[in-house]
């Protein structure tokens, strides 16, 4: 992958404690065993660049998305900033909300989906396993049916842990595979395109003034299958 142009990030909020951007689909969180390019890299480079930093700058990385999903993050300029993201999300006060189109839709139009993950390093991938399963970590989402177009369904999820793959194995399991996704769908889904999972809403406390930040952010609304929904106006009910 080339270099990131660090003038083509899409930066949605900057102060002296946070920074807020759009991630790209199919660019990494972090740096990772490919070698390519990444997210926190490339922020790093544009902090340097704008403050005129000698050496490296500290950016602090409090959570990631999956390589091929795209939408809102947050991420930290300082240790207490960092400290204190980190804690919002082991309290639930730091809320994470995904758009995804399904292969299919669910038999209930909304619910909550708990199973035990268990990820294989060695293959990067992650399987659904009994709860006594060592290394096992439970996994929990609240999901909710937007709208249904013949075989495929816009769907709104909020992560209630934070697991890795964690929608994609949960609705995969369920039988509504994410449209898109090469690692899960096992043949349900078309080949050739992005993965259909976006980060659409953060919301979570400002680490020093405490106040409510709530960051949305639309998926490529005319990319396929997104412009089969009209998911500004779902946008608008989700609360």
């Amino acid at each position: 992958m080339n270099k990131i142009d660090t003038e083509e990030l899409n930066i949605m909020y900057e102060d002296n404690h946070i920074l807020v951007v759009v991630k790209p689909q199919n660019v990494p969180s972090c740096p990772d065993d490919s070698g390519d390019d990444d997210l926190l890299s490339a922020l790093k480079r544009y902090l340097v660049e704008k403050y005129n930093k000698p050496g490296d700058a500290f950016l602090g990385l409090v959570h990631r998305l999956d390589r091929p999903t795209g939408g809102v993050m947050v991420f930290a300029k300082t240790s207490k900033a960092a400290a204190r993201l980190s804690e919002s999300i082991r309290s639930g006060q730091l809320e994470k909300k995904y758009l995804a189109v399904t292969c299919g839709a669910m038999r209930d139009k909304k619910g909550v989906l708990k199973n035990a993950l268990y990820k294989d390093e060695n293959t990067n991938s992650v399987y659904c396993v009994p709860i006594a399963t060592e290394g096992a970590k439970l996994a929990v989402l609240e999901y909710k049916t937007l709208d249904v177009k013949k075989e495929i369904a816009l769907v709104e999820i909020k992560l209630i842990t934070g697991r890795s793959h964690q929608a994609r194995v949960q609705l995969a399991t369920a039988g509504t595979p994410i449209f898109g996704d090469a690692k899960y769908a096992k043949g349900k889904s078309p080949s050739g395109y992005n993965l259909a999972l976006w980060a659409v809403e953060l919301r979570f406390p400002h680490p020093t003034n405490k106040e409510t930040m709530v960051f949305r952010v639309y998926p490529p609304v005319e990319d396929v299958p997104w412009k089969f929904f009209d998911v500004a106006g779902k946008l608008s009910i989700i609360r």
